[in-house]
């Protein structure tokens, strides 16, 4: 599922061809899509409404109306671009949902497992469950991130993965960061050092940056707007490289389940040690 450098690499992809557009009409072919309203209120609300700003919170897409905000969320296949109409794309035999908008333009949306979904609301709160911090903003901190921590006994990996907990981040970005602050996944969220946590705040920033930068994990679906992929698949210290060597010791990289996810990391670089939480 695209992460949070992805999806902002989609936001700032769509902003320049769609803000200032107008939607004309709207098209469906598969119900489920549409979360909420019902299409024919969906259709009947958009109709006329410009695209004002394109912007993100956590993994979804929140596109601002004059009096909407258009929200979509990618889920594992999901990709939104604008096109000329009369363009084709491999991509467009899994559009579900498009938007015809003034200038001889469409903005499609091609999900192939259908896992993806288009709302219409005034307020992301109506639709979304409880998010946490943005990790990138001013408003979090390390001793943010720290009373938060001391709340949880939950593996550090699992809990990185809570949007309640931290938005945005996901099973590539909590294991290329915790590689990076030297810490197993394993961990008690309660566990962690003072210096561990500064470690492990520094390493979230660093990473989700990074992954901004190099515009996304293109490892299987995701694409950003225009059709290419991003580079970071092509820095990974960790993720997806299973008996690999590390690139800090070089001892081959490991791979466990936490939370049911698949979770790298390197032995050496981030030992286990005894699970105590000490506060």
């Amino acid at each position: 599922m695209p992460e949070l450098p992805e999806v902002e690499t989609v936001v700032r992809g769509l902003r320049e061809p769609l803000i200032g557009r107008t939607v004309l009409s709207m098209w469906y072919d598969w119900g489920r899509v549409i979360r909420t309203p019902d299409p024919e209120q969906f259709a009947a609300r958009i109709g006329g409404q410009t695209f004002r700003a394109v912007n993100r919170r956590a993994k979804y897409i929140l596109c601002q109306l004059d009096h909407d905000i258009l929200v979509v969320h990618l889920k594992m296949t999901g990709r939104l671009y604008v096109t000329p109409d009369d363009a084709a794309y491999d991509s467009d035999r899994w559009v579900h949902f498009r938007l015809q908008l003034d200038g001889g333009q469409q903005l499609r949306f091609s999900d192939s497992r259908k896992f993806g979904s288009v709302a219409l609301t005034t307020s992301l709160d109506e639709i979304a469950p409880k998010l946490g911090p943005e990790p990138l903003t001013d408003a979090f901190t390390a001793a943010v991130l720290k009373e938060r921590l001391l709340r949880h006994r939950k593996a550090i990996k699992a809990l990185l993965l809570d949007q309640a907990f931290l938005a945005g981040v996901g099973n590539i970005y909590a294991d290329e960061a915790l590689h990076s602050a030297g810490i197993h996944p394993l961990r008690p969220a309660n566990s962690l050092s003072d210096d561990e946590i500064i470690r492990l705040y520094a390493a979230i920033r660093q990473t989700l940056e990074r992954g901004i930068e190099r515009e996304g994990a293109s490892i299987s679906w995701y694409r950003k707007p225009d059709g290419t992929e991003g580079d970071m698949q092509n820095h990974f210290a960790v993720y997806d490289r299973e008996g690999q060597p590390c690139l800090n010791c070089g001892l081959p990289v490991e791979k466990i389940r936490v939370g049911q996810r698949g979770t790298h990391f390197c032995p050496r670089c981030q030992p286990l040690g005894t699970i105590l939480a000490i506060r």
